[in-house]
């Protein structure tokens, strides 16, 4: 609505009634250069797609790959599949957005926190839109006689603020493919904003690595994907690297687990130790620490229509949403104070979820760090189950973890602030920290 308009300009009913109408007019606000209409006649209208609206910017992606997203919608009947993989460069597939906040109130309003800043759980959103358009992109052969591969959101390797991202400052994010596999690709997006004073030009604000994999659209198994050619020597070493976090991932999810389990049964016991304290002599335990159960936190919902992406299935930018949000709540409860949010860690996109599941998300503190006094950390864990009550059955969609600090000017409000140790009550909750604490940290030497 045009908060400036005249009322000769609103439309309102005799009866008294207010239309209530869509906002897709400034949804191509976001774009550096606005897409141009496309005058076929037979094009369904924008409004009219699944998973339209869930904000400007994933509308207006849409809207600019309009011509592949149709093809997704309504792929060509008894079409074969893609018979020669392609040869592609990154600058092929990049793509870049922008938020225009300095001057488009109704978008700046539409981002805005508490705190000013912009809501990251909105902008988990677009990033995993604009990946996910991205990923398309590459793997389109831009033939309309061809059957289009369908991409899904596999995993997010890691998402990482590096500094507060203002919502008055007009803000960019830039991505592009950085590695393909047989069927997997990764893509990694930059989000820069200059400074509010205007001294530091567009620094990087926040850097997100996702993870796509192609199924053919008939049969639903694992397809390949067109092949990438890296060319600036930065382009080379980014390829290197997310190929070494592949290789990283299949050790992972080979046999390294029952090694590992192995050879830490003294740091299991050693963690239990405090947890059965707790839950045999509770009089007795230290009240700087809390069982992990104790910090937990539950909500759930019914996957409505209008959360489902191109393929009908639930947006994966609307789970990490709600997962972030439930993470935060968490954290906030579990600190005393406001959090502040620093890291995706890792998401697993198990399983998909549909239209008409009933989802529920539940939280937990792992851990935390308080080594450096002036920025502890407080790992949140949020696991989603798809629960069918008629089959009596509950499996595991997405598995995330946060990682957020307090906010500076909360802290210095509560002298003598200090986090609380978290402790595991059952063998099972010691061996989740133990396999959270041990991959972050595996992380954090990869990136060194």
């Amino acid at each position: 609505m045009d908060l400036n308009s005249s009322p000769s300009n609103n439309t309102i009913a005799v009866n008294g009634t207010i239309p209530v109408a869509s906002t897709f007019a400034s949804a191509t606000a976001p774009f550096e250069n606005p897409p141009p209409a496309n005058g076929s006649a037979d094009r369904k209208p924008i409004a009219l797609w699944p998973g339209m609206y869930h904000s400007p910017v994933t509308t207006a992606l849409w809207e600019a790959r309009g011509q592949i997203f149709e093809r997704l919608l309504d792929p060509p009947r008894d079409a074969p599949p893609q018979s020669e993989l392609l040869t592609r460069n990154p600058s092929q597939s990049r793509t870049s957005i922008l938020y225009n906040f300095s001057s488009d109130f109704v978008l700046r309003e539409q981002y805005r926190d508490p705190w000013n800043e912009v809501r990251i759980g909105k902008l988990l959103e677009d990033l995993d839109a604009l990946a996910g358009t991205i990923s398309v992109k590459h793997c389109s052969d831009e033939a309309s006689t061809t059957r289009p591969l369908i991409v899904v959101t596999a995993s997010v390797d890691k998402i990482v603020l590096k500094k507060p991202i203002s919502v008055n400052v007009d803000l960019k994010i830039v991505g592009s493919v950085i590695w393909v596999g047989h069927s997997s690709i990764e893509i990694q997006l930059e989000v820069t904003q200059s400074n509010e004073d205007g001294n530091d030009s567009d620094s990087v604000a926040l850097t997100a690595n996702f993870i796509f994999v192609a199924r053919d659209s008939k049969t639903g198994k694992a397809a390949p994907v067109n092949r990438l050619l890296p060319e600036t020597a930065h382009e080379k070493v980014l390829f290197e690297q997310a190929e070494a976090r592949s290789n990283l991932r299949k050790r992972k999810r080979g046999g390294e687990k029952k090694e590992f389990e192995n050879g830490e049964k003294n740091r299991l016991k050693a963690l239990l130790a405090e947890g059965r304290i707790f839950c045999d002599m509770p009089a007795l335990a230290d009240r700087d620490s809390i069982l992990l159960k104790d910090t937990s936190l539950e909500n759930a919902l019914i996957c409505q229509p209008q959360q489902r992406n191109i393929h009908g299935r639930i947006f994966g930018g609307f789970l990490m949403h709600r997962a972030f949000e439930l993470a935060f709540s968490t954290a906030y409860a579990f600190a005393g104070l406001v959090p502040y949010f620093l890291e995706v860690d890792h998401v697993d996109f198990l399983r998909p979820v549909d239209v008409g599941d009933f989802l529920r998300l539940k939280s937990c503190v792992l851990y935390t760090e308080v080594h450096e006094p002036d920025q502890p950390l407080i790992n949140v864990e949020v696991v989603a189950h798809v629960t069918r009550p008629e089959l009596r059955s509950s499996e595991v969609s997405n598995a995330f973890h946060f990682t957020f600090t307090v906010r500076p000017e909360a802290k210095v409000t509560k002298s003598g602030f200090k986090l609380r140790n978290v402790v595991p009550a059952t063998e099972e909750e010691a061996r989740r920290i133990l396999e959270r604490i041990d991959a972050d940290n595996l992380n954090e030497f990869f990136r060194t």
